[in-house]
């Protein structure tokens, strides 16, 4: 989600991504019944804090596994059998796949609600999370994936329903451009980026406005003592919290256990060059030239209050437009939700998510 990306740029981000305005999109109301579930776009609205309850951290790092990727990089990650078997053998599995500087844990309110009906794996990212963070390493969004679609050949050995956020959904989208359905049968998309960082979103005004002084950032975050610098004062707490609680719409979310989730594998041998690789890197594939060849369903979920893909950029506006162009993909907006909607407002996401799985598990 780049809470530590934002907040190594803090004086110079609000100028890139300033909140979005609510579009006029019609309300309507959410179908009780999944087998009819047809809607094409939909703005979800609602005012409480989620009533979900999370697993706590320590149940998820202590249940967690390892696999080794290409004979040397231990990947870490999680899977929560279904709770019905009897309903978990007739639905895919599930791929939750993080955000920039996020892990497992993000999702800690999502699969214990996930997993009533779904086997629901969850990955950390090489560079993130509980997983390696290689020295020397060239992040790319191609890397990561080839870690997912590898990670689904080898260890889910099913075809799986991948869901993603930020450049975790980015990663999902390439993943899926280069598969079948032999290995991915759906594509949940939780505020898409449109690459592995700012430099990719070139058609926005506000990334043409400063693109030299990204640059400029690029060129400082490449000397040691000046990243190392910036990452020290990033990764502090109450810079953290400051950042979370701007890109989050429901300040209820972000608590200590938030920042925590955040802070705890920034202090990992590696994470400084993981990144400046991820920050300084290329930005890879851009989801508008992906999207056209994916034929299998995609939903697409979208917080109304992104700072950092906001509904009135090129990305936003983008898959926005979606719907009316592409008869796989379903769009629902989330009114009052930032960039992070599983973790911002869960009870949303699964109110959206929960009938579209159905559908599409009786297909």
């Amino acid at each position: 989600m780049g809470a530590i990306a934002v907040a190594a740029g803090a004086q110079w981000k609000p100028f890139l991504s300033p909140k979005s305005d609510r579009l006029g999109f019609l309300s309507q109301s959410h179908p009780k019944n999944p087998s009819n579930f047809n809607p094409r776009t939909l703005i979800i609205t609602s005012s409480s804090a989620s009533s979900i309850r999370g697993f706590e951290l320590n149940e998820i790092q202590k249940s967690c596994k390892k696999w080794v990727w290409k004979g040397q990089y231990s990947i870490n990650y999680f899977v929560s059998d279904s709770q019905s078997s009897s309903t978990s053998i007739s639905r895919p599995p599930l791929l939750l796949v993080h955000g920039f500087g996020a892990s497992i844990p993000h999702w800690r309110r999502n699969i214990p609600v996930l997993s009533e009906n779904y086997t629901v794996y969850a990955i950390d990212l090489l560079g993130f999370g509980a997983s390696d963070k290689p020295k020397g390493f060239s992040y790319t969004m191609e890397s990561w994936a080839q870690l997912i679609l590898d990670f689904l050949q080898e260890v889910v050995q099913k075809p799986t329903v991948l869901v993603g956020n930020s450049i975790g959904s980015l990663a999902c989208v390439i993943a899926a451009s280069e598969s079948t359905e032999a290995l991915v049968q759906g594509l949940v998309l939780l505020n898409c980026s449109g690459g592995m960082n700012n430099k990719a979103v070139v058609d926005d005004w506000r990334i043409k406005l400063l693109l030299p002084l990204l640059l400029l950032i690029d060129f400082l975050l490449k000397q040691r003592v000046i990243a190392s610098a910036i990452f020290e004062r990033a990764k502090k707490r109450e810079t953290l919290r400051d950042i979370l609680l701007s890109v989050y719409g429901n300040k209820e979310s972000v608590d200590e256990e938030l920042v925590e989730i955040i802070r705890g594998p920034a202090n990992d041998e590696g994470a400084l060059e993981a990144f400046v690789s991820i920050v300084t890197g290329p930005p890879g594939p851009n989801p508008v030239t992906l999207m056209p060849s994916i034929s299998m369903p995609v939903l697409v979920l979208w917080g109304d209050q992104d700072p950092f893909t906001p509904l009135d950029g090129p990305v936003g506006k983008y898959f926005s437009s979606l719907p009316s162009k592409l008869s796989n993909v379903t769009l629902s907006v989330l009114e009052g939700v930032g960039h992070c909607p599983h973790d911002d407002k869960p009870d949303l996401v699964h109110n959206n998510l929960l009938p579209w799985l159905s559908h599409i598990s009786s297909q």
